[in-house]
């Protein structure tokens, strides 16, 4: 019985270690020029989106979360910063001409998300 108590344990100890630091979302290829992220439970949905460069892009926030964290999203790099309505729709219109990666934040920077720009 001890066995298989030792066993159950490791394995959720495993899984919850593959689940916090060893997965990583795949990023959701753009299929239009209007990409909508979800914001809500702490996360941005996609956290990582990846579009072509020297093309118009616009990114539709729509915040469900009311913690004053998910007020604002901020694009360091590209010198952007947003604040989001609550159940509204919040647009960001972007043409990125460098291809690389480009973060976006809340202002604690627990929500977290990538702009993965390709060149075509």
């Amino acid at each position: 019985m001890d066995m298989l108590i030792n066993s159950v344990g490791l394995m959720l100890i495993a899984m919850i270690i593959w689940w916090f630091w060893m997965s990583s979302p795949k990023a959701k290829v753009a299929d239009s020029q209007l990409i909508d992220i979800l914001v809500e439970d702490g996360v941005y949905s996609p956290a990582i989106i990846e579009v072509p460069a020297n093309q118009q892009i616009t990114l539709r926030f729509i915040r469900k979360d009311a913690s004053p964290c998910a007020e604002k999203v901020i694009f360091d790099t590209l010198d952007q910063n947003l604040e989001l309505a609550l159940s509204q729709p919040t647009e960001l219109s972007l043409n990125i001409a460098d291809a690389g990666e480009y973060d976006f934040t809340c202002e604690m920077q627990m929500y977290r998300g990538r702009l993965i720009v390709k060149a075509k």
